[in-house]
């Protein structure tokens, strides 16, 4: 099932500093296609929150970075 990540997402996620967490999360999100609303719930916090750090725009704050972290590992397994 496709959860329809825009071209625009896509190009400025890859476009983003990938030593960021947020675009790391992003990477993996688009890649396997999990669903913003899925992670922004997860994480308590909005979806344009996670969008906003797909692009690097935003980094998450020092709180949810252990949680974030765990999430992709979660995926790279």
């Amino acid at each position: 099932m496709s959860y329809g990540y825009t071209t625009r997402i896509d190009r400025l996620n890859k476009e983003a500093d990938g030593r960021l967490l947020g675009v790391k999360l992003g990477r993996i999100c688009i890649k396997y296609d999990v669903p913003v609303s899925e992670v922004s719930a997860q994480l308590g916090v909005s979806r344009q929150t996670v969008y906003n750090w797909f692009m690097g725009v935003h980094e998450p704050n020092e709180e949810l970075c252990n949680l974030i972290e765990r999430i992709i590992a979660e995926y790279k397994q």
